[in-house]
């Protein structure tokens, strides 16, 4: 597993995440962790199907992340910056958010 620090300039108001350090398998995995993901007792993922973020809610259910009820992250993965930092712990077995930076308003 490696560090990322995921960013993005595409939101940049109260409310937005605007980066995230992030432990993945390579690149492309890190542009799809949601910086709030382990935020709330859903899931946020990456709706390949669609190309955008959804949520999984604990009986199964999907439905379109909507940015105004969760904290906004863009939804284009084009947006997305990825630097890699470094090589992960082993403790670290999936991928995940490690910190983020919310802009509270």
């Amino acid at each position: 597993m490696k560090i990322y620090k995921i960013s993005q300039k595409e939101t940049d108001y109260y409310d937005t995440y605007d980066s995230a350090i992030v432990v993945a398998n390579n690149e492309e995995e890190a542009k799809r962790i949601h910086p709030g993901s382990e935020d709330y007792e859903f899931e946020i993922y990456y709706n390949e199907e669609k190309k955008e973020f959804w949520n999984r809610v604990g009986n199964g259910n999907t439905y379109k992340f909507e940015d105004d009820s969760f904290g906004t992250w863009v939804n284009n993965l084009a947006y997305i910056n990825v630097e890699y930092i470094g090589e992960a712990d082993k403790k670290y077995k999936k991928p995940q958010v490690i910190v983020a930076s919310f802009n509270a308003g």
